[in-house]
Order: C-alpha cells, then sequence, then structure tokens
C-alpha cells in the first residue's frame, strides 16, 4: 500500500521551482541516502545540500550520494554554476550560498555553532530566488533550519520536512513544523517523490491534509544576552515568526542552540572558579607554612582560617559542578551529522 503525503494548503495551485535546499544534520546520511536516490534523472532543479559536520572533518558526502542515486554529486566551490539536475553539498568549515545562478562559499560567522549551517544556506536562497526554491529540511538534533525555512516560506518559496515521526533525530523537523507553514511533510520513503512535485509544480499524492505551526505566545520584552562564542551583545530579533539572537559579529543562534551554548559556557565557568578556589586554598596554606617557619603564629592561623574556607567554598562549588555536568550529558545531543 503506498504511502501518502502529508501536505498543506491543498486547494493552492504548486508552482515550479528549480532549486531545491536541503539541510540535514544528526542522522542525515541516512535520509539523504534514501532522497537522492528516489530523485529523477531529468530533475529540472539544481539541489544544494548542507550536512551540519565538524570543521576538521574530511567529508565524504559527495561521494556516498553521487553512488546513491542517478544525479552527479560533488563538492561544491565558489563560483560553480547551480545546474539543473546536479547536487552540490557544502564542504567542511564553509557556509553554501546561493547568489543566483552559482553557488558562493563563504568562511563568516558561524550560525548555532555551525560552518556550514543550514540556515545560511536556507537565507541566501530565499533572497537570490524568492518563490523559485524549495527547502527541505532532514534528520537533526535542536532547531536548526527552521529559520531559514520560514524566509524561503516568506518569500513565496515551498517547505518540505521529513516526517519527524520517521527521523533518527526528529528535533530539526519538529522544529521546522512547529514554525513553519509547510507544504508537505514526508516519511522517508517519499521524501524524492515530494520534492520531485512540488519541483515540478504537479499535485501531491491524495489524502494530504494539512499541517500548520501551533498557536504564537503573546510579545514578550525583548531579551539582550551575552554571545557564549565571542562575548559581544546578543540582540534578540524575530524573522518570520523565528526568535534568534545575532550579534555585533555576525554569530547567530536559535533558542535551543543558544541555550546548549550557554550551558557549555555555563559549566566552563564553573571548572575555571573551582580550580581558582583550589588554588587559592593551596596558596594560603603554604603562606600560613611560612609565617609558622618565620615565628608568625597569628599570621599562620589567619591564612590557615583563610584556606579551610576556600577549600569549603570549592567543596561547594564541586557539588553545583557535578550536577551541571551530569545534567549536561543527560541532555547532551548525538554528535552533529554523522560521519561523512
Amino acid at each position: 500500500m503506498r504511502r501518502s503525503l502529508r501536505g498543506v494548503d491543498e486547494g493552492s495551485e504548486p508552482a515550479s521551482r528549480d532549486l531545491v535546499v536541503i539541510g540535514a544534520s544528526a542522522g542525515g546520511v541516512e535520509a539523504l541516502k534514501a532522497l537522492v536516490a528516489q530523485l529523477p534523472r531529468d530533475l529540472p532543479a539544481a539541489v544544494c545540500i548542507v550536512l551540519h559536520i565538524a570543521p576538521s572533518s574530511t567529508s565524504a558526502l559527495a561521494g556516498i550520494l553521487a553512488r546513491a542515486g542517478d544525479l552527479a554529486c560533488r563538492p561544491a566551490e565558489s563560483g560553480d554554476p547551480l545546474v539543473p539536475g546536479e547536487i552540490l553539498v557544502a564542504p567542511p568549515d564553509h557556509h553554501l550560498l546561493v547568489d543566483d545562478a552559482r553557488a558562493l562559499l563563504d568562511v563568516g560567522p558561524r550560525e548555532n555553532g555551525h560552518r556550514p549551517a543550514v540556515d545560511a544556506l536556507f537565507r541566501s536562497a530565499a533572497e537570490a530566488r524568492g518563490d523559485r526554491v524549495l527547502g527541505v529540511v532532514l534528520s537533526g538534533t535542536r532547531d536548526d533550519g527552521a529559520a531559514g525555512l520560514a524566509a524561503i516560506k516568506a518569500r513565496g518559496g515551498a517547505a518540505l520536512v521529513q516526517d519527524p515521526a520517521e527521523a533518527a533525530y526528529p528535533g530539526m523537523p519538529s522544529a521546522a513544523l512547529a514554525h513553519v507553514a509547510v507544504d508537505a511533510v514526508a516519511p522517508t520513503a517519499l521524501l524524492g517523490a515530494g520534492i520531485d512535485a512540488l519541483v515540478r509544480g504537479t499535485a501531491l499524492p491524495d489524502g494530504a491534509h494539512g499541517s500548520v505551526p501551533g498557536d504564537r505566545r503573546a510579545p514578550q520584552t525583548e531579551l539582550t544576552l551575552v554571545c557564549p562564542e565571542c562575548g559581544g551583545v546578543l540582540s534578540e530579533h524575530e524573522e518570520h515568526r523565528v526568535t534568534r539572537w545575532r550579534c555585533h559579529v555576525g554569530h547567530l543562534y536559535s533558542p535551543q542552540s543558544l541555550y546548549e551554548a550557554q550551558g557549555a559556557e555555563v559549566e566552563a565557568a564553573l571548572w575555571t572558579a573551582l580550580r581558582a578556589l583550589e588554588d587559592r586554598a593551596a596558596l594560603l596554606r603554604r603562606l600560613g607554612e611560612q609565617a609558622l617557619d618565620r615565628a608568625q603564629p597569628r599570621s599562620a592561623r589567619t591564612f590557615e582560617r583563610q584556606a579551610a574556607e576556600a577549600q569549603e567554598h570549592a567543596r561547594i562549588l564541586r557539588g553545583v559542578v557535578d550536577v551541571a555536568a551530569a545534567t549536561r550529558r543527560e541532555e547532551k545531543p548525538a554528535p552533529e551529522g554523522d560521519a561523512a
């Protein structure tokens, strides 16, 4: 029995697209392989892919995807033309951007701690091609891609999301659905069919039904924070119904990415404070010993009392650090992206 897509705006006339931008993170390689295997050889759209990977990684993703389907696939180079039926993959430590007819590589600030970043690709595609873009969000932790997908929809583009129930990590698909009125939600087996239909402007399979974002909260006072990466001021912005924080350097954070970055920063600060207290206790004990050697018992007692206070503060703080570390271990998602 054939599975169907779940779509939005069933009564509207679909438009053709000539650029497909795809974002994935943890669990994304398997979804990408399945998707590429389903794409037809005559797909009338160029495809650009960002998979979150570590900057130092050597990515084999282009080769993996070239073997998975009929479309040519290679790592992107700056200035590459966007050719229908060809796939460009973002290389490590470079944003993959779109400038109308060509791809660009950029080493600008990280977004949500990533370079390449899904949101950077999506946003540039929306600005360059407007309603000719189809954005696709696949498996991944956190909420990367939601802001970029919202930008695509705001420019008249289309949006397709992997069914969170089938994604290896549902964070990214779920966040996209929470913020964006997508055109279709597809199980893994129909990702390629969904892309092909939305690109060509043909109808999605029968049985499609709508999915819209949840109710928005009432407006709140703007919150100003500190950038975990550079220490600059982070200003809160809402772009296309998605809240993000940007610093003066250009680092961008979605809510969950900022929450996790702050957690790492807090834990690091606690360890620094703990080390400083233990060092202080050790120094005060040494000063006390030296005071005794100089026959200064009053000073020695003062140093020993201060050393004991510092050691007690360190003991209390170590308990806080242990709790913070345990909490982060429990909340820590799988590594971003897959070995590719």
